[in-house]
């Protein structure tokens, strides 16, 4: 069973409390009118008249070509970091389907493994790009606007 692994506290943690994103932004700050806003920490819907931030994110460990960057929404009050329990986080049942990618241990996009995925073929997508042992992680991200959502893991 694949694990989504949401972003660390410690990253979460500077940007509320004052830290520069990847474009060397303060985040912004926003309330979520209810439509969708997801947080990237505790992997929930960020509730309507809630605050929250908007920061630039690259969820890479090294700059290179791959690395991605695209914005982001986080709780601005504390929150929980999302703990896996073996099902789909539950902001990711909202949406009708999403973008998957492949990546090796260099951070590498595997190419071939990107697909788009409806939330209850996720799961299963994931096990069967596991199958491949050149597969590090993977990451998933919306059709609509490519914004990163969540990483999955091996277990």
């Amino acid at each position: 069973m694949p694990t989504f692994t949401a972003l660390h506290t410690d990253i979460v943690t500077a940007w509320r409390t004052g830290g520069l994103d990847a474009n060397a932004q303060q985040p912004e700050r926003a309330i979520s009118d209810g439509n969708g806003n997801r947080c990237r920490h505790c992997l929930s819907l960020i509730p309507q008249g809630t605050p929250y931030l908007i920061v630039a994110h690259r969820p890479f460990d090294h700059l290179h070509p791959y690395a991605e960057l695209g914005p982001l929404f986080v709780c601005a009050a504390p929150c929980p970091r999302h703990v896996d329990d073996g099902t789909l986080p539950s902001a990711m049942t909202t949406s009708h389907d999403y973008q998957i990618k492949a990546y090796s241990t260099d951070e590498r996009i595997i190419y071939g493994t990107g697909q788009i995925v409806t939330p209850d073929d996720m799961i299963c997508a994931a096990e069967k790009l596991f199958e491949d042992p050149a597969v590090a992680f993977i990451h998933v991200r919306s059709t609509r606007n490519n914004c990163y959502q969540a990483r999955i893991d091996r277990a």
